[in-house]
């Protein structure tokens, strides 16, 4: 005979336990067998490391390919007067210069604003060739004007003149100095308010009588 009750039941032979009680009492055995857990401890706020935003970084520049722009430029100014009166004068020989420069690199001249111009590629270097066309008085203007507009430093500069103090033939190269009496480099000191700068001073001699040193000076040469 059985007798069923909600906590056990009752078999001939003796009582016997509820098989869902053991379930339960095999669970909290294995549970305790289990080693405790350890609480781990929050980190404080200052031992975290900070996440710090990155900064954009700025588009790579493009890189430009090297042109005739990126090479040196420098000015050179043949100092003179403009017309056939004053072709062959003495006082012309920066002019004289200039022409020798163009014919050497078979380059010609071209009419631009206060003078001619000539460009010449030398060893990747850009001269710039200038005739002033402002007369001698006044290369002052001319020498100004192309140093600006291509945007050439004063000691890339270089005028060739006349000098009447120097033997004829004879050159003499300074980085600085005086006018020494030149009515162009005096005018060209004077605008430009500075007068360190490259001439090439080309004697012409002083073959004159006294108070002929002007038409000695605008005369043509006799050699």
């Amino acid at each position: 005979m059985i007798m069923a009750t909600s906590r056990q039941t009752t078999i001939k032979g003796g009582p016997t336990k509820n098989p869902s009680l053991r379930g339960v009492r095999h669970r909290l055995l294995a549970e305790s067998r289990k080693p405790p857990r350890l609480a781990t401890p929050k980190k404080k706020r200052a031992d975290r490391p900070r996440l710090t935003r990155l900064k954009k970084l700025p588009k790579p520049k493009l890189k430009i390919k090297s042109n005739s722009a990126d090479i040196l430029k420098y000015l050179v100014v043949g100092l003179g007067n403009v017309g056939v009166k004053y072709l062959n004068t003495r006082h012309n020989i920066g002019f004289k210069v200039a022409d020798a420069l163009a014919e050497r690199s078979a380059t010609s001249f071209s009419e631009d604003r206060y003078g001619v111009i000539s460009s010449i590629k030398h060893r990747g270097r850009n001269l710039i060739v200038l005739k002033p066309n402002t007369f001698m008085n006044l290369s002052g203007k001319a020498v100004n004007y192309w140093l600006q507009k291509e945007k050439i430093p004063l000691e890339r500069l270089l005028v060739v003149t006349d000098d009447l103090a120097l033997p004829y033939g004879k050159q003499r190269l300074r980085m600085k100095g005086s006018d020494g009496g030149h009515n162009g480099l005096k005018d060209t000191n004077a605008i430009l308010g500075r007068q360190d700068y490259a001439r090439l001073r080309i004697g012409i001699g002083d073959e004159f009588h006294k108070g002929g040193q002007i038409d000695y000076v605008l005369g043509e040469w006799s050699m």
